[in-house]
């Protein structure tokens, strides 16, 4: 009995074979073509950010005044470089202003350096809140809560304890809450490297992958979110959508404060300030995790979206096309197509993460870009695999809207009980 194939067969093998690759390589050819489409996009986002920033300054120039600020600021241990973030906010061009700070335990590391650092700055008002353990899941929203009660201002500014800004900061981010109609301002942010490659790609995804998108979706949309570095809020917009509270369940307050405030009536603006949010040292399986809590939080606070984000990947459909193509016998086509891929993202690199928020890496290291657009895609996959995620030592699943709910023995679940 002969072990070979039927020619018949061999001949319906082959011909299925070619109907895979030549799906492959149109599949391919569609992901380059709305990868590019979303980069004509991203472009044309960063021209109406410039737009708006001149028109920001213009606005600034002509205010008569710049109202006092209540600064928020939850710590939690002793991150990266936090002495300089925590000082870069003492350091202020600002006439009228306080720092309030919030930690969940009495003996966190990182109030002694506060103190320390606070110490050097009499003419600045500080406060430091110890609340106890936090009986919401989302925990820094409980600290805003607290801080917001005690505030001495009207205008809340709050910002992540891994964020390092301009003496310029306030002044650049407080004006617009002057007209009336604009509840809350936001500000996009650069990735800044603490060390080591993990850190790296974590930091170039900041300044370019994150830009681009909220730049897109200003352009398309206008802002209906924030973004958790900075969120200046006026007492008023947020108590029209119940205060710090309504964000308790949530693991993305930062887009939901921004949404509830929009659906409320009022303008969100994107600021034409820049912070920098610092990427601490990380292993791979520790920016796993950390992207994996952003992506799956995107997943379920904006799920069509989230779907959607698979059309703007340029590397994936450049490698298919490649391969696809070679495997036709057209390796002409196939380097155009991973060219084509590769080009996209050094463009973005340069025109978003230079462009938009002067990220010198972006501009000198244009193919870090590349490498994260391929592990995006490995995460946006991953995201559909799993509804849990790790956040500060506890353990959440998500729920329809991006709400979070304790896992068994967590300590909010015991708490809970």
């Amino acid at each position: 009995m002969s072990g070979r194939v039927p020619s018949h067969l061999a001949a319906e093998g082959a011909k299925f074979r070619v109907w895979i690759l030549v799906a492959a390589l149109a599949l391919a050819a569609a992901g380059t073509i709305s990868s590019t489409v979303f980069l004509a996009l991203a472009l044309l986002g960063a021209v109406k950010f410039h737009r708006g920033a001149r028109a920001q300054e213009r606005e600034a120039a002509a205010a008569s005044s710049l109202p006092p600020v209540s600064i928020l600021k939850p710590v939690h241990g002793l991150e990266e470089r936090l002495k300089e973030n925590i000082e870069s906010f003492f350091r202020q061009d600002y006439p009228a202003y306080e720092i309030l700070f919030a930690a969940h335990d009495e003996h966190d590391p990182a109030l002694s350096l506060i103190r320390e650092v606070a110490a050097r700055y009499p003419q600045v008002p500080c406060r430091i809140f110890v609340t106890g353990p936090p009986p919401w899941p989302n925990r820094p929203s409980f600290s805003f809560s607290v801080m917001a009660d005690a505030a001495a201002h009207s205008i809340f500014v709050t910002s992540d304890s891994d964020v390092e800004v301009a003496s310029n900061y306030l002044r650049e981010v407080v004006p617009p809450l002057g007209n009336p109609s604009t509840g809350m301002v936001t500000c996009v942010y650069r990735g800044k490297n603490a060390g080591g490659f993990w850190s790296g790609i974590d930091a170039i995804g900041m300044s370019v992958e994150m830009t681009a998108g909220v730049v897109t979706a200003n352009l398309l949309e206008g802002m209906r979110f924030g973004l958790g570095p900075t969120i200046a809020v006026r007492q008023d917009a947020l108590a029209s959508i119940g205060g710090y509270q309504v964000l308790a369940g949530y693991l993305s307050n930062d887009f939901i404060i921004g949404n509830l405030i929009e659906k409320a009536g009022y303008r969100v603006v994107l600021s034409r300030h820049v912070v920098d949010h610092v990427a601490p040292p990380m292993t791979f399986r520790l920016m796993w995790e950390r992207h994996m809590r952003w992506t799956e939080g995107t997943r379920y606070s904006r799920p069509l979206g989230h779907a959607g984000t698979a059309l703007i990947y340029a590397m994936p459909y450049g490698i298919l096309g490649f391969l696809a193509a070679a495997g036709l016998g057209h390796m002409a086509v196939g380097a155009v197509l991973l060219g084509a891929a590769i080009a996209n993202r050094m463009i973005e690199s340069w025109a978003i993460g230079w462009g938009v928020v002067r990220d010198p890496v972006a501009r000198r290291r244009p193919w870090l870009y590349p490498l994260r657009d391929l592990l995006g895609v490995v995460e946006w996959c991953a995201s559909y695999m799993s509804g849990k995620i790790m956040w500060r030592g506890s353990r959440y699943d998500l729920v329809k809207g991006g709400r979070l709910v304790p896992r068994e023995n967590s300590p909010e679940s015991s708490r809970a009980r």
